[in-house]
């Protein structure tokens, strides 16, 4: 069965539900398709400060309450995995896991990133319970404690020397030889010389250590093969970030060597009708207000795209007349000039053709689409074909010698 929807979003977490609120307060038909618990990483950062209108609230229930929002809004979410996608096509394919294949006007990919874990134990059972991978969502809740964290890069370093405004130390381990880090010289040289940061060198970390929070890790050294454990109460990874985006690399979308989305202002990826937001996509601040806002910003774009999808098939590829598509300016008088002399023409010929402007300014998508640089410009069209292109001279006998 296959389902046609207005907008689909992939991935629940805030920028996923973020577009899922602006789609489905746009009366959009607004499907989530989300493969984990609603939330995605925000679930596991045990409280919120930084949110505006929530003084103190954990992960979990803020992310309960964009859910509850959007539903609101008659936004459908369905638990699956997309595996597949063909955004090459004007009606969108997504098929998932369990056999469903979806079709939308507009996409927005919401998929997020995950940590790079280590996969040792302790890990994962302690994730928010002490284990922590957002020093700028969690270290304020460490005040006063000690502090391990994995990792020499520029993340790991920067964020260590963050949690020291709130830990009593912070003990960072490191692969390397003493003195040797993974981040830039100016991070290095600030790190050293904080008090409350030490550094375990040749070492890497086994397990940790805790029943119901974190208690401390093991640790071992990479030469001499022994280990120790040391007393802590947080433990933050900082090996890095994998965008979830691994079900989208063949089908044509841009991306960064390291898997992120290529958008511009709007959240539009290099494909029509396909946007990305939050995580999954390149940006300099990934906190739960900039995805928000990323998917504000993505389901404004699509609802707007698809306003114009509508309106051109209905009044271009549908029409019984052949159609002068003129790209103009409303702010040039050339292109005004242009607009009427081309509408008195096609009244002397009887109204052949439909004439249909579109203001560049706020058409950019149809701009696009038909590669148009400048104003005025005008496509011929035949049930949505194109016929050829006219040259725009304010001359009347010219143009109707064009269109005879």
């Amino acid at each position: 069965m296959v389902n046609l929807y207005d907008l689909v979003i992939i991935g629940a977490g805030p920028a996923g539900l973020s577009a899922a609120i602006y789609g489905g307060r746009a009366k959009l038909s607004t499907l989530v398709i989300n493969k984990g618990r609603v939330g995605g990483l925000v679930n596991t950062t045990r409280e919120i400060v930084n949110y505006p209108g929530y003084r103190q609230i954990n992960g979990e229930g803020l992310m309960k309450d964009f859910k509850k929002h959007a539903e609101s809004f008659g936004v459908e979410f369905i638990s699956d995995e997309v595996v597949s996608t063909n955004y090459l096509k004007e009606n969108k394919i997504i098929r998932t896991k369990k056999g469903n294949v979806y079709k939308a006007k507009a996409v927005i990919n919401a998929c997020g990133s995950q940590p790079r874990l280590l996969n040792i134990p302790g890990e994962k059972r302690l994730q928010g319970s002490g284990v922590a991978y957002c020093a700028t969502c969690d270290a304020e809740f460490f005040e006063g404690e000690d502090v391990v964290v994995i990792g020499s890069g520029d993340q790991a370093i920067e964020e260590g020397i963050y949690i020291t405004k709130f830990a009593r130390k912070v003990t960072v381990t490191v692969l390397h030889e003493e003195g040797i880090l993974d981040c830039n010289k100016v991070s290095a040289e600030r790190a050293f010389q904080n008090e409350k940061m030490e550094f375990i060198w040749n070492s890497t970390i086994e397990e940790v250590l805790g029943e119901e929070k974190v208690e401390g890790v093991k640790i071992m050294n990479l030469k001499t093969g022994c280990s120790t454990e040391l007393i802590c109460q947080g433990v933050f990874f900082f090996v890095g970030m994998v965008p979830s985006t691994h079900f989208l690399k063949d089908g044509g979308i841009a991306m960064d060597e390291r898997g992120y989305i290529l958008v511009n202002e709007l959240m539009e990826t290099n494909l029509e009708g396909v946007y990305a937001v939050g995580d999954n996509r390149t940006k300099y601040l990934r906190q739960v207000v900039t995805a928000a806002g990323d998917g504000a910003i993505a389901a404004v774009a699509a609802e707007r795209y698809i306003e114009e999808q509508n309106e051109f098939n209905m009044k271009v590829i549908q029409s019984d007349k052949k159609v002068l598509l003129l790209f103009f300016n409303a702010t040039e008088d050339e292109s005004l000039k242009f607009s009427t002399l081309l509408e008195e023409i096609n009244r002397e010929m009887d109204e052949y053709y439909r004439v249909i402007k579109i203001d560049m300014a706020t058409k950019k998508n149809l701009a696009k689409k038909y590669r148009i640089e400048s104003a005025p410009s005008v496509v011929v069209l035949d049930r949505g074909q194109e016929v050829k292109r006219l040259k725009c001279l304010m001359d009347k006998e010219i143009i109707k010698c064009q269109l005879l």
